[in-house]
């Protein structure tokens, strides 16, 4: 099973980002999971290079990189670009996130109900 799956919108604003900062074949979007937020676990985003441990999940030119530690919180998620009144930005779908908060990027793990979290 693939990490994360991502969107046709997220795909088209990765491939956009990626040209824009000049990213090589080995940097790609950086998704990661660390400790902290309301809820325990928080979400990160940020260009980098392709580590050693990390999973690549590439559709049409877009990159994404998952860390092996990340990937067990990540697993069958999606990857979502959503650009609204409230402003624009990614948006990771998380079937493992049975709680998230108010702030969009803290959620509490476990395999239960489908949660939204966004993450900018």
């Amino acid at each position: 099973m693939t990490t994360i799956t991502l969107s046709d919108s997220a795909v088209k604003q990765l491939c956009e980002l990626q040209e824009e900062k000049g990213c090589s074949q080995e940097e790609g979007l950086r998704i990661y999971v660390e400790a902290g937020g309301c809820s325990g676990l928080q979400y990160g985003m940020r260009f980098d290079e392709r580590g050693q441990d990390d999973t690549i999940v590439a559709k049409d030119g877009a990159r994404v990189l998952v860390d092996s530690f990340s990937s067990k919180y990540l697993e069958g998620s999606i990857l979502d670009f959503v650009d609204g009144l409230t402003g624009a930005g990614f948006k990771i779908v998380n079937p493992n996130a049975v709680r998230s908060c108010g702030c969009g990027t803290s959620f509490e793990y476990g395999q239960s109900e489908t949660a939204e979290s966004p993450a900018t």
